[in-house]
């Protein structure tokens, strides 16, 4: 079992400064029963340099492994972040990627005059239209393609999202009535939970799977009965969604994408 923790660690390699995240087992040991006494490094897609310790490790001991590993990580947050550059911001034409529940689709700009604009998916292809086009290129995309799309997001988005907390509400005990929440675009995040336990929920979310979205909406529930990342919230989590870590890592391997503009 391991458990998160606000614990944080930084080393310098060569003009970087690079920080990390710490997170100390519960249980040391494998599958033989015997102690593992070793840091695992990890370096995840969104940059995030993150060591798993044996839970009595000294800091001197887990900077030292993170140093023999320096020049490793280093080149791993060097190598997701020229993938990150390869994320250009959308021009909204047609031919380009659009994302729906895990699924992509081609984005296909029709103009029609006799057509109400409207946003379609039909046979691997979002499709939109337009009533006239009196003047071409990308600002005019952005001005009348992407408010449509994002319109088509947020109803989506809604119905969803409505969908989903009523599949995931029995599942958490803690929670009495139905939540509300409001959907709206953040940049860096899927989610949050007010003191009062009100929801706030990404529409870009909508783009990912739905074990995605059950995530999200599950890690916010959980903020209800834990308003911090405790040790009590991680277990809460686990107990609703014991895959959580695999889901989580899948959504954080497309953000980029998702959250892209």
């Amino acid at each position: 079992m391991v458990a998160e923790t606000d614990e944080r660690g930084v080393f310098i390699y060569g003009n970087d400064v690079i920080h990390y995240d710490v997170i100390r087992k519960l249980k040391s040991s494998d599958n033989s029963g015997k102690a593992v006494r070793k840091v695992i490094i990890k370096v995840h897609p969104d940059q995030r340099v993150v060591a798993v310790v044996p839970h009595d490790a000294k800091e001197d001991a887990i900077q030292k492994a993170m140093l023999k590993r320096a020049r490793w990580i280093w080149q791993s947050i060097d190598d997701f972040s020229k993938q990150t550059d390869s994320v250009f911001p959308k021009r909204y034409v047609s031919g380009e990627t659009q994302f729906y529940l895990g699924k992509r689709y081609v984005l296909k700009v029709i103009v029609d005059s006799n057509q109400v604009p409207s946003v379609k998916l039909s046979r691997g292809k979002l499709n939109v239209t337009l009533k006239q086009e009196t003047v071409s290129g990308t600002d005019h995309r952005l001005k009348k393609v992407k408010p449509l799309i994002d319109s088509w997001y947020q109803t989506k988005a809604k119905g969803i999202f409505h969908e989903r907390l009523a599949e995931l509400l029995p599942k958490t005990s803690w929670v009495t009535g139905i939540p509300s929440f409001r959907v709206m675009a953040m940049k860096k995040q899927w989610g949050s939970c007010s003191n009062k336990g009100n929801l706030m929920l990404n529409p870009h979310l909508v783009k990912a799977p739905k074990e995605c979205i059950d995530y999200v909406i599950l890690h916010e529930l959980c903020h209800i009965a834990e308003h911090n990342h405790s040790e009590r919230f991680w277990r809460l989590l686990t107990q609703v969604m014991p895959d959580w870590k695999e889901v989580k890592a899948k959504l954080d391997e497309m953000a980029e994408a998702y959250l892209n503009e």
